[in-house]
């Protein structure tokens, strides 16, 4: 092969990878990107019930009138194995094996059940979500919280409660915050 035709082979080769390289590069980054959303952005607290329906405040069914609505709001499935849910004292409920279909709503009850696709239970005894402050935690398999929802003696500046316009008054937090 004569000296200047495989000087355009390389050439044409070094090309050929830069091409490769750039477009490999695109990709990752589009990908990583996601579209500017990432799991933790699609799921939220979308509501919850603190205050259990009845006078009997730790039958089964009282507590498992005491729940927490966890919303997909992407068309994408996400697994929320390892993530948790928890409140102000601790208490804290682990996602086990669980994958939350896009645009589904999965509701976290306090007492004991059957899990389903749409319901989950904590299997607790009493009740964990105080009546008149709290704060629910739902945070990732990195402990990196994701969302919140607070009702009660929350204050921002103004001395509001936070999430003001999603509280109900009737024991419930309900909406977006």
């Amino acid at each position: 092969m004569s000296r200047s035709k495989s000087v355009t082979a390389r050439r044409v080769a070094a090309a050929v990878l830069a091409a490769g390289t750039l477009v490999g590069a695109a990709t990752v980054s589009a990908s990583a990107d996601n579209g500017g959303r990432s799991h933790r952005q699609s799921v939220e607290i979308s509501d919850v019930q603190y205050d259990s329906p009845g006078r009997e405040r730790r039958s089964n069914h009282s507590l498992n009138g005491e729940w927490v609505d966890v919303t997909n709001t992407s068309r994408r499935t996400v697994n929320l194995d390892g993530w948790t849910l928890s409140d102000e004292d601790g208490n804290r409920y682990t996602f086990r094996d669980y994958r939350l279909e896009g645009r589904a709503t999965v509701r976290v009850h306090t007492g004991r059940g059957r899990d389903t696709d749409t319901d989950l239970y904590q299997d607790r005894r009493n009740q964990v979500w105080d009546d008149y402050s709290d704060t629910a935690t739902l945070s990732d398999d990195r402990r990196r919280v994701v969302d919140t929802a607070s009702w009660g003696g929350r204050h921002d500046r103004d001395g509001r409660d936070r999430h003001e316009r999603g509280h109900d008054g009737r024991g419930g937090y309900h909406g977006r915050h």
